[in-house]
């Protein structure tokens, strides 16, 4: 027998073979940090990385935009409940010798659960300058603020550009998703506004159309459009400029009634610029790309794709159809719903919100929900897999010039709701190459003694140059400082 010898033949040589993300992955290091008196984490990096804690105190911090003009913007949900105390920070003041903010500026306050945001500026003009917009999706409605350089709270009220049914099934009875995400991107020569919207359930048939679903509009809130169904839960949407002439990605949850090791969260690219993904061809007007049949697209009986909940679950990243029988659901005035409501709301507001929601659809003009899927034969195909429960949240991708991260994307993995199951946790790290996920910071999740002790929840991410980015911790209400050690 002959057997191939190998190109690597040394334990010296061999690190020298391995992808800047193998090399990465076989030396992760601990460092301790202190984010309060007697209060510290320990997470393990790569070793040719650092971590500070650059700002801390903010309740459930979440997910970053940079404006126009360099300030950094983050969300913050105050906890896990439904309710009216979420906020918008500014994070101003950097001190790069002590890699900390100095000051958090209180942009807006009293929203209810601000999971993401995002910027988009004008096209400017002879006779006026682009207007920059600030969009900001809350679990009832999406709002665009005008935003100025160096505005530390919004000039003006802002605008309603969209309306979300807001309510679902307490916690006791499976939980709902009450957040909404948006980001702008300029796919085929337009540039939309998307936004990804939660199941009301873990698993069920919805009753309204935009549950589990992808949608876009023009930047004025035009031509509203339902791209995609399926999605149970794509909390974090992102355009990715640098790969694939420019391509929209979307992290997504599965459900959660098909045990410990079932289904595998997915990752998926949504459309592209190089090649048009399943969301493209519902576009009304969208140009045709070269190569692609006119006659196969912009035909408004296409039925926006099914990306498969709750009819498909991902195993061994392909799509399976789940038998489990689909539950009945609740009546309106049903205690699995109104015992779930936003703290401070008035009584009876939830039952109303429910009853108005169930006469009246209010995105009944994108559609209909759809009924569950028979086969998964069609369902779009996962970017990458990540292990059951691991519950991937925010992303960002690195392209060349980042030694260490070397075009790779990382996915922060908040972690299994019961944290006994073990998976997420982390960061997970891998390449459009490959695919292939594997660790690249933990340290959030440990067992002392078979038990779990949760330290920490990695949610939201923000590059800021070669192999740098900031790193929301939405359990510690923490935000981490990543770079290249001096």
């Amino acid at each position: 027998m002959t057997r191939k010898i190998p190109s690597c033949i040394s334990l010296l040589t061999i690190a020298l073979c391995l992808t800047p993300a193998a090399r990465a992955q076989a030396t992760l290091q601990p460092h301790t940090l202190t984010y309060a008196p007697g209060k510290s984490i320990t997470l393990s990096l790569p070793s040719g990385l650092d971590i500070n804690v650059a700002a801390s105190g903010l309740r459930r911090v979440r997910f970053f935009a940079q404006a126009p003009d360099g300030r950094i913007f983050v969300t913050g949900m105050y906890n896990l409940a439904d309710n009216n105390q979420g906020s918008v920070f500014i994070l101003d003041g950097w001190d790069e010798r002590t890699h900390t903010f100095a000051h958090v500026t209180h942009y807006l306050d009293h929203l209810r659960n601000p999971n993401n945001l995002a910027f988009y500026t004008e096209p400017a003009t002879a006779l006026h300058p682009g207007q920059t917009w600030l969009y900001l999706p809350l679990t009832d409605r999406l709002l665009r603020y005008k935003y100025t350089p160096g505005d530390n709270a919004p000039s003006a009220p802002p605008q309603v550009l969209m309306r979300f049914p807001d309510y679902g099934l307490n916690y006791k009875y499976g939980g709902w998703h009450l957040t909404r995400t948006v980001a702008v991107a300029t796919l085929h020569g337009q540039t939309h506004v998307y936004i990804a919207a939660g199941s009301s359930c873990n698993y069920c048939r919805e009753r309204e159309v935009i549950r589990a679903s992808l949608s876009s509009m023009d930047p004025d809130g035009s031509h509203q459009q339902l791209l995609a169904q399926g999605l149970r839960n794509a909390v974090d949407l992102a355009y990715v400029e640098g790969l694939d002439g420019g391509a929209l990605f979307a992290t997504n949850m599965g459900d959660d009634h098909l045990g410990d090791k079932l289904p595998e969260d997915t990752f998926f690219e949504l459309d592209s610029n190089d090649h048009p993904g399943p969301v493209w061809s519902v576009h009304k007007a969208a140009p045709v790309p070269p190569g692609v049949d006119p006659m196969k697209v912009n035909d408004l009986t296409i039925p926006p794709p099914n990306y498969g909940w709750p009819a498909c679950y991902f195993a061994h990243s392909k799509p399976v159809l789940d038998t489990t029988p689909l539950p009945n659901m609740p009546t309106i005035g049903d205690p699995a719903y109104t015992a779930e409501g936003p703290d401070g709301a008035p009584p009876g507001a939830l039952k109303n919100a429910i009853a108005t929601s169930a006469k009246a659809d209010p995105n009944a003009n994108l559609g209909t929900a759809p009924a569950p899927l028979t086969t998964c034969k069609d369902a779009p195909a996962a970017y990458t897999t990540f292990a059951a429960h691991s519950s991937p949240l925010g992303m960002a991708y690195f392209g060349d010039g980042n030694p260490t991260l070397h075009n790779t994307f990382l996915v922060a993995l908040h972690g299994a709701g019961h944290p006994r199951i073990g998976t997420g946790y982390r960061l997970a790290q891998f390449s459009p190459a490959d695919r292939t996920p594997h660790d690249f910071l933990t340290g959030f999740l440990t067992f002392t003694s078979g038990k779990p002790v949760i330290h920490g929840r990695p949610c939201g991410l923000l590059r800021l140059g070669p192999d740098t980015f900031l790193l929301t911790d939405d359990h510690l209400g923490l935000i981490y400082f990543i770079h290249p050690r001096p």
